[in-house]
């Protein structure tokens, strides 16, 4: 039997409409969804001839654009060699030479890198780690977690376990998942001064539970899709401390804040603060294919191979699979010989003055930048269709959810396009009130 073909966008619409499941969405899709021809540096093209401004980075990823030449060279040449090769047993080229670069410019005690197809896994296989570390040294009584409210890691049950347990996205769930520990999000505001009060409920848990809490689990600075929330480095900070009183590990989720997202190459270097174990994804092939890592330090890889079980119980058939690590090599490369640190800056002054009229706008509930990051909070949750369809109409492609209007534009986005970005941010909610549910 022949592909189908589809005569025309409405007719591919349709179909998809009736058969294609999207990220967060019904079946059939109630959500418009945009049919995309192509793509090039910071433009959609959509199937009509219409042009967008990417303000996304294809969630957080594309930080160099699309169509890049560099990257495009790296996935051709290494597709002449090898598209894939199984890890077990076998290795090769990109990924030893990928796994010495992360080792090489991640915080120093990370030595140890093991290679996963998605974010998810990676905080699945971080999590792993954590509890076969205590469990090698032979304090069984460690498998539990403790997470802070509002923070987000992933969709699969491991990672689901330690997002937000009310106010997540993943409630329905709750019966199956392990529950684990959550202290009060970290107080907003990254130029905050911290109290002590506000490592009250962390530090309760920490007294009460140490004894059972196998790893502390926090994304950096940034929490991203449980919120967008920056908060004070202090925090990391004291965090860091109390792990060490305790005794306990420490997981940082960089998969949406590593390789210049919040104006540092990774986050936790906002508070000089190294992790046991680390979880990176999103933007570590610039976009290009699926690939995660998680690294830890030698004290954690040598327990566990010390241990009654000396292997750690995970293997991903496409682990480091050779087209992602060359894409990859050649993405941070390009973002270290870049001046990246410029752009970044740039964007950030440059969105804090687009987006500054919105703080007076009564709808809104607060406005907030740090690095390539954007966001305006209403007081009312957004109507997803009307409002993308507004911002599409003014040739900008976001995508709002909960209460939040955000943007992360590639790191190559100029002046013109932060501004129009911005400008239609501030314009969908000073006059589409009625996109507010």
């Amino acid at each position: 039997m022949d592909d189908r073909l589809f005569s025309s966008i409405d007719e591919l619409l349709d179909y998809d409409k009736a058969h294609v499941w999207h990220p967060y969405a019904s079946m059939p899709n109630d959500n418009l969804v945009f049919p995309v021809a192509s793509a090039r540096g910071t433009k959609l093209t959509l199937c009509d001839g219409r042009e967008l401004v990417d303000g996304m980075s294809s969630w957080w990823a594309a930080i160099h654009g699309y169509n890049h030449p560099v990257l495009n060279r790296a996935v051709r040449d290494q597709l002449e060699k090898m598209s894939h090769v199984m890890f077990g047993g076998l290795t090769h080229e990109p990924a030893v030479r990928l796994a010495e670069k992360l080792v090489r410019l991640t915080p120093e005690p990370l030595q140890k890198v093991f290679f996963s197809d998605s974010g998810s896994v990676a905080v699945e296989v971080a999590i792993k780690m954590a509890i076969q570390y205590w469990f090698s040294r032979g304090d069984t009584r460690k498998q539990k977690l403790l997470a802070v409210q509002s923070g987000y890691h992933g969709d699969t049950f491991g990672a689901m376990s330690v997002c937000d347990p009310v106010a997540g996205m993943h409630r329905i769930f709750s019966g199956l998942l392990p529950e684990h520990h959550f202290a009060k999000a970290p107080p907003g505001g990254y130029d905050r001064p911290l109290e002590e009060e506000d490592l009250e409920s962390f530090r309760s848990l920490m007294e009460a539970h140490s004894h059972e809490i196998a790893a502390v689990i926090i994304e950096p600075i940034v929490q991203g899709a449980g919120g967008m929330r920056f908060y004070s480095p202090e925090y990391l900070q004291r965090v860091r401390e109390l792990c060490d009183r305790y005794d306990v590990l420490l997981i940082f989720d960089e998969i949406a804040t590593g390789f210049g997202r919040t104006g540092k190459l990774f986050a936790c270097e906002h508070a000089g603060v190294v992790p046991d174990i680390m979880c990176l994804g999103k933007a570590l092939t610039g976009g290009y294919i699926s690939l995660a890592a998680t690294l830890a330090t030698e004290r954690v890889s040598d327990s566990i191979a010390r241990g009654e079980h000396p292997v750690l119980m995970h293997g991903p058939t496409f682990m480091a699979n050779p087209l992602a690590c060359a894409v990859a090599l050649a993405s941070i490369d390009l973002l270290l010989k870049s001046d990246w640190e410029e752009k970044v800056a740039r964007i950030e002054d440059e969105l804090r003055r687009g987006l500054a009229p919105a703080r007076s706008l009564p709808t809104v509930a607060d406005v907030r930048v740090l690095g390539a990051i954007g966001v305006i909070e209403l007081k009312r949750p957004v109507a997803m269709n009307p409002i993308t369809a507004d911002l599409v109409k003014r040739g900008v492609w976001l995508r709002p959810f909960g209460r939040l209007v955000y943007t992360m534009p590639p790191f190559i986005a100029e002046t013109d396009e932060v501004e129009l970005i911005a400008t239609a941010m501030v314009e969908v909610v000073a006059v589409d009130v009625n996109f507010l549910k």
